[in-house]
């Protein structure tokens, strides 16, 4: 019965995309389905919503874009398996998401490839990582820009994590990354890979001692209810990226391709912007609403001598990110 049902609801999600995905010959108008599992005031989803208004715009109506927000479509999984197939025509994925399709985007996940913000724009926002981001066409789907979802750093409930001895003991809440799994074991922590949905209860319930991420999940996600020291090491800075499947990008003429990639990275800078004003609001909320202790004094050269192992590690076993790397160290130099 669960297999039948499922084929059920498989069949009508094909048939509602597809309908979205055909061109209407009368008006000259093909809608293209967006995907993307945040909620509608996320400053990722407003920039999209620009995005969108942009190329309807520039193309004359020859373009629209329907975004689902919300997971209405899937997971990120689901996603990138629906844009292979044909059925979604973009989405928008975690960058690690994708090194299943195109390993380089395993660099993406790795701990502290980036100095700080100014470097990480500095470099993403470069023609090499352009040209990166387009060369998995042959792959079927190629990345027309990338949106920040900010630095990553260790929260717990009542625990300062200054050094990676900080960590010993400590049971953190990781996503289901293997990069992530292992830089915890070499701080010296101990791992528990699970889903962002169930970690609140897990830190009231003491099943994780902490976790890590941006400071917007101490606000919106409510977890400075519970975790009430924030330590800013900084170890993770994990690009968005926004995909398109690469039979939609061949379909279009040159012109229309230019302008919704013109129209990608305009919704990058509009989204820096509304980054930096919600990590600041989320800062000040968390301070002086909810009791938030800020630890901004951390060295990080100890953490980074720590994980270098899992970055060399990466580097032997897939070229592809050894080859991006050495990118993201040429961009920086300049």
């Amino acid at each position: 019965m669960k297999k039948i049902l499922y084929l059920i609801c498989s069949l009508l999600l094909i048939s509602t995309l597809s309908s979205c995905n055909q061109k209407d010959p009368e008006n000259n108008t093909t809608t293209l389905t967006l995907a993307h599992s945040l909620s509608q005031d996320h400053p990722v989803h407003i920039a999209l919503e620009e995005f969108a208004k942009e190329v309807e715009e520039k193309t004359d109506g020859r373009y629209k874009v329907k975004i689902f927000p919300n997971g209405q479509l899937g997971s990120e999984n689901e996603s990138m398996e629906q844009i292979l197939a044909g059925v979604l025509s973009m989405a928008r994925i975690a960058s690690p998401g994708l090194a299943t399709y195109e390993r380089g985007y395993d660099t993406f996940g790795l701990p502290y490839i980036f100095e700080s913000t100014e470097d990480y724009y500095h470099i993403m926002d470069s023609d090499e990582i352009r040209e990166f981001f387009m060369s998995s066409e042959d792959k079927g789907f190629l990345t027309l820009t990338y949106y920040d979802s900010g630095s990553r750093s260790f929260y717990t409930k009542n625990k300062a994590i200054r050094t990676p001895e900080d960590l010993k003991g400590l049971k953190i809440r990781v996503q289901d990354m293997k990069s992530q799994t292992e830089m915890v074991n070499l701080l010296g922590g101990t791992p528990v890979a699970m889903g962002y949905g169930d970690v609140y209860t897990s830190l009231q319930t003491g099943i994780i001692d902490g976790t890590e991420n941006n400071e917007t999940a101490l606000t919106i996600g409510g977890h400075g209810e519970i975790a009430k020291v924030y330590s800013k090491d900084e170890h993770a800075m994990i690009p968005d990226a926004l995909v398109i499947s690469s039979e939609v990008w061949e379909k279009m003429d040159p012109t229309d391709q230019q302008i919704i990639m013109e129209a990608a990275r305009n919704s990058t800078e509009l989204h820096k912007k509304l980054w930096a004003e919600s990590i600041k609001e989320a800062r000040e909320i968390a301070e002086k609403d909810l009791g938030v202790e800020f630890v901004d004094d951390i060295d990080k050269e100890p953490f980074i001598e720590k994980t270098k192992p899992l970055v060399e590690q990466y580097r032997n076993e897939y070229k592809e990110v050894d080859e991006l790397l050495k990118t993201i160290e040429k961009v920086r130099s300049k």
